[in-house]
């Protein structure tokens, strides 16, 4: 198949499919450029094809002054194994230092770091790495094809309690020895990493930039990356204190590869402090003058922090709230949640529009109860969930559970908490018997997986087959809901071999409604997120997946 050419580089055969598809208005900008640079379009290239200039270069507004300590409003939690990691603060706790082969960008492009570019075949099973030239390890050992095989190949270990990379490379991976496949992974020189897949797999690259996909050295053996310290990145990690503080500085015996392809780093320092998860506690810290940056700015405060003269900042994403039962958990010697029927009439006794208002301040769009979000390139549109909380007691009743004591367990982060006060309120509204149980943090997600039913928050991923793969496909190590459904999987795997937009959403039309009609999840609704600075920090936007770029942020000039 002939390939366009575009500056210099030869397209996927999908790209100018995607790129006629947004000229004529099928497909917005945003899908475009997601689409595009994750099948190897440098984001000048995609632009170019669609007559569109970016915002800005490099993901960069203004270039920031030399030198100062940013201080960011931020839970600085216990560091793991990367490929561990469940929460986006892991990843910016060592994004300093830890880097990753592809950044993903507000704007939905993906752009190389560790890797230079990337080729991808006509079907999505073979992925070619080209890796960075210039890049080197702080302790001055070569970056190498070696490495970036070596950590793929770690994506793949199944045996690794909580590595949720392996759901995301299961194409690389020999179902038997639970460990890469023999000749998926193979390195050509000092420069180059062929991947070859078992099955098509568009969400390759995506997955690479992703918070637990952070780079290691040879000599990393596990445990908190802080005390190791070796990375690629312009930082280095100096201290660091669970639930207290985190501390990097600016590397002045180590130059960083990126200084020359995106500019930076310009802080001398960066401080990630801990406030706890009460949103009061964060501002009076800004108030007191003790941050410059929150990490995320929730409910009412958004509002206050305006009122104070903090600049905010806004990003419309696919991050969400689930509320879930888990299908195989006992209660009472029983799996209550077992019973699809059991999970429907939950849904019905809720109001979406409702949960959007009372748990966020209304600062989001309602969801639909099946975690694909209008924003995704894949994104099918299909009739609203039902509301009728008479028909919701009516089928529990005949379930057998209309007398079911439900728990409901949330953690104590605001917004969570209230969502689940707000659907605590709708059940009984409906005549069901619930209690809301708000745990600490420490307690709720020490074991988020196994509650029985329970509240939990998603991040945003760039496409929703991607985030279906991690959530909601059998045995996988984020599953929370064990879900194990063969049609869905079978699905599934079908959507993911699809590089073509328009033909994946007609696939995943069905794989939506099987979702609903399964009653997995109660979803109420995608989540603006938001963030305010001091005013003086530049290029620290909010990002959809709640990544801090540090090599990007500084002071005004």
């Amino acid at each position: 198949m002939t390939r366009t050419t575009i500056h210099g580089k030869a397209m996927h055969p999908a790209v100018e499919m995607y790129a006629e598809d947004c000229r004529a208005g099928k497909m917005s900008r945003r899908e475009f450029l997601t689409n595009a640079s994750a099948l190897g379009a440098t984001a000048a290239a995609a632009y170019a094809m669609i007559g569109a200039r970016p915002a800005v270069a490099a993901g960069h507004g203004e270039t920031p002054a030399m030198g100062g300590t940013l201080r960011i409003q931020h839970l600085v939690k216990a560091m793991k194994e990367p490929r561990t990691y469940d929460w986006s603060e892991l990843g910016n706790q060592t994004r300093g230092f830890l880097e990753y082969l592809v950044s993903y960008n507000a704007d939905g492009t993906f752009s190389p770091m560790l890797l230079e570019s990337w080729e991808v075949n006509d079907d999505a099973t073979v992925y070619v790495l080209n890796v960075r030239s210039n890049a080197t390890w702080n302790n001055g050992d070569p970056f190498t094809a070696e490495d970036v095989a070596r950590n793929i190949a770690g994506w793949c270990d199944t045996s690794l309690e909580g590595n949720s990379m392996a759901a995301r490379f299961a194409g690389l991976i020999d179902t038997e020895t639970g460990q890469a496949r023999e000749g998926a992974i193979s390195v050509d020189g000092d420069l180059k990493v062929t991947l070859t897949l078992s099955a098509p797999d568009i969400t390759v690259i995506a997955n690479m930039s992703d918070y637990p996909a952070a780079i290691t050295h040879a000599s990393y053996e596990g445990g908190n990356p802080f005390d190791h310290g070796i990375g690629t990145g312009p930082f280095r990690p100096v201290s660091f204190e669970t639930n207290v503080r985190a501390v990097l500085e600016r590397a002045t015996d180590h130059t960083w590869w990126g200084t020359e392809v995106y500019g930076g780093p310009y802080l001398d320092r960066v401080e990630f402090i801990d406030y706890g998860t009460d949103p009061a506690t964060w501002f009076a810290g800004a108030e007191a003058e003790e941050v410059d940056l929150t990490y995320e700015t929730t409910g009412e405060f958004v509002d206050l922090f305006d009122a104070i003269g903090w600049t905010g900042t806004e990003a419309v994403t696919g991050a969400t709230v689930v509320l879930r039962p888990n299908q195989v958990a006992e209660v009472d010697g029983v799996t209550p949640y077992a019973d699809a029927a059991v999970r429907r009439a939950m849904a019905l006794a809720v109001d979406n529009n409702v949960l959007l208002e009372l748990g966020y301040n209304g600062q989001g769009t309602v969801a639909e109860n099946h975690h694909v979000c209008p924003i995704h390139p894949e994104y099918a549109e299909i009739p609203a969930p039902e509301y009728d909380p008479a028909a919701a007691k009516a089928a529990m009743d005949e379930a057998g559970l209309g007398d079911f004591a439900h728990v409901l367990i949330t953690p104590d982060e605001e917004w969570l908490s209230n969502t689940g006060a707000a659907l605590t309120a709708q059940f009984r509204d409906a005549g069901l018997q619930i209690e809301h149980r708000i745990q600490p943090g420490a307690t709720f997600w020490g074991d988020w997986t196994k509650h029985a039913f329970s509240t939990t928050s998603w991040n945003h991923r760039p496409l929703g087959v991607q985030i279906l793969a991690l959530a909601y496909r059998t045995g996988e190590a984020w599953n929370e809901t064990a879900f194990s459904n063969a049609e869905f999987d079978a699905a599934l795997a079908e959507a993911m071999a699809i590089a073509d937009a328009d033909a994946r959403r007609e696939k995943m039309s069905s794989i939506q409604q099987i979702l609903r009609d399964e009653g997995v999840i109660i979803q109420p609704f995608w989540r603006s997120l938001y963030n305010h600075h001091r005013g003086d920090v530049v290029n620290a936007e909010k990002h959809p997946s709640h990544e801090i770029h540090l090599h990007k942020i500084g002071f005004r000039a």
